[in-house]
């Protein structure tokens, strides 16, 4: 019983002298260069986590949903090169994923156009209503802050149909 109290009493004794050898002050040094502090931004309000890119739904031209975005592929630098996008399917399963270069999307904050006086409106949606989406583009002045809050855009436009992507070769995540 002894042996596990002192023991313990020495990991505890090393624990706290570790901690407070790290909280000592860093060595002056000569040299201005920027530290990662100076670089990060303390705002990020016009930006988009990619977290959240997952599952951003696609539209074409027309107003037709297409498909989801399912990943986003990077290269070495960081930059954003394709969109992988799901196309059909059900619930996953019989899904089609596409690779499209991730240029060619416009992504969009406003809710997709529509127009319609039938009681068979989205959840949520008043009848009689006209809103605005993929036909005005990516204007960032028409951003309302509930859309900005939420660090992902509405949804992406694509210029293709359904059938245009699901011709396309299927994209496969090499091993």
């Amino acid at each position: 019983m002894l042996t596990k109290s002192i023991a313990a009493g020495l990991a505890a004794t090393a624990l706290l002298a570790t901690a407070a050898f790290a909280q000592q002050p860093p060595a002056a040094t000569t040299d201005k260069a920027p530290t990662a502090a100076t670089a990060t931004t303390t705002s990020a309000s016009d930006q988009w986590r990619g977290s959240k890119m997952s599952g951003v739904k696609v539209y074409n031209e027309a107003n037709e949903n297409i498909g989801s975005i399912n990943d986003l592929l990077m290269d070495k630098s960081g930059n954003i090169k394709i969109a992988v996008i799901g196309v059909g399917g059900f619930l996953g399963m019989g899904e089609h994923l596409v690779a499209v270069p991730f240029d060619k999307l416009k992504f969009v904050n406003e809710p997709v156009a529509y127009t319609s006086t039938s009681q068979t409106n989205p959840p949520g949606r008043p009848a009689s209503t006209t809103t605005t989406g993929a036909a005005t583009g990516t204007d960032k002045a028409a951003t309302t802050t509930s859309s900005a809050s939420k660090w992902y855009p509405d949804h992406a436009v694509f210029n293709a149909s359904k059938d245009e992507l699901k011709n396309m070769p299927e994209f496969k995540y090499s091993e």
